[in-house]
């Protein structure tokens, strides 16, 4: 199939924040900061690449670009013919290197297109196909929390099994308890996911694995029914401390949170810090995060009920 030169969709993905201290690589939130994308398919040859806001100056503006790579492969999984060329208009809100979900959403962004703009060309209407977006693109992201969230919005859970072509994974929602309110406190800095990961461990002791999936379970029920035990929920014994000296103004913030009663946990691989509290306690985790020596942009995004979707 090919798809006709004209052919056009804007889509919106929002951020995520991953693992929530214990649910590594399994957990996500998705967070109301939004990335914004129009994609028309061209005569090429080659792509054209528009991007404004968050990373505007550092991404590639080539073939090379995630969405535009993302795209690509996108098609290939879905045994569409790839467009000779593209024009991708991208608005970017999402901070880069910080710790919410900026590839993830760039990868759900671009495998979300592909898959609308595929539907248009077979003449349908271009509707989203949640699971088929999240299949590819929990398998090109490697692990399934940012990409879940920013996919279906809400809070997720998810698993991956081995599979071909591509792996398995099986997302579940979660009914986010409605007192629950996230602050994100966002540093000036950056850390790559890659350095984040090169930190830790290959191996852990069974005792620390079994430790540590209990909490998975109670984060679950405090994030769906009991907020009072989100302290004890969020407290995570895989990835944080093994990463520590790489974002050690951020691992002090979540000192200081904690030891004000506060749920805080670094936001995905860092450096940001996600506070999961109530309304009435926002200003407490504000006047925290202001206490300190490291300058911090405190966001209250909300949780977006959907993620990925059609704007036209």
């Amino acid at each position: 199939m090919v798809i006709p030169v004209g052919t056009s969709v804007t889509l919106r993905v929002p951020a995520s924040s991953a693992n929530l201290g214990p649910g590594f690589d399994c957990l996500g939130l998705a967070l109301g900061v939004w990335d914004e994308a129009s994609i028309t398919v061209t005569d090429g040859p080659d792509p054209v690449i528009e991007v404004t806001g968050s990373g505007a100056d550092t991404v590639p503006r080539d073939a090379s670009h995630l969405v535009h790579r993302t795209m690509v492969t996108a098609f290939e999984h879905l045994g569409v013919e790839v467009p000779a060329g593209v024009h991708l208009s991208s608005r970017n809100a999402v901070p880069h290197g910080r710790g919410l979900g900026s590839s993830a959403t760039a990868i759900v962004m671009g495998v979300a297109a592909a898959q609308s703009l595929a539907s248009l060309g077979a003449g349908g209407d271009g509707e989203l196909d949640l699971d088929t977006i999240n299949t590819i693109a929990c398998a090109l992201e490697g692990h399934p929390d940012n990409a879940s969230a920013s996919v279906f919005g809400g809070a997720t859970l998810s698993t991956t099994d081995a599979g071909q072509p591509l792996p398995t994974t099986r997302t579940v929602p979660l009914r986010l308890h409605p007192r629950i309110i996230p602050v994100v406190l966002v540093p000036h800095t950056q850390l790559s996911t890659h350095t984040a990961r090169s930190v830790l461990p290959d191996v852990v002791p069974l005792v620390t694995a079994a430790a540590n999936s209990a909490r998975v379970g109670l984060l679950v029920h405090a994030l769906t029914s009991d907020p009072s035990l989100l302290i004890a929920g969020t407290t995570d014994l895989l990835h944080q401390e093994s990463r520590r000296p790489s974002y050690a103004a951020s691992m002090a913030l979540v000192d200081a949170l904690r030891a004000g009663g506060l749920a805080a946990t670094i936001s995905g691989a860092g450096p940001s810090v996600l506070a999961l509290t109530t309304s009435e306690r926002v200003d407490e985790v504000t006047a925290i995060a202001a206490s300190g020596d490291t300058s911090w942009q405190v966001l209250t995004p909300g949780v977006p009920d959907r993620g990925v979707h059609l704007v036209s």
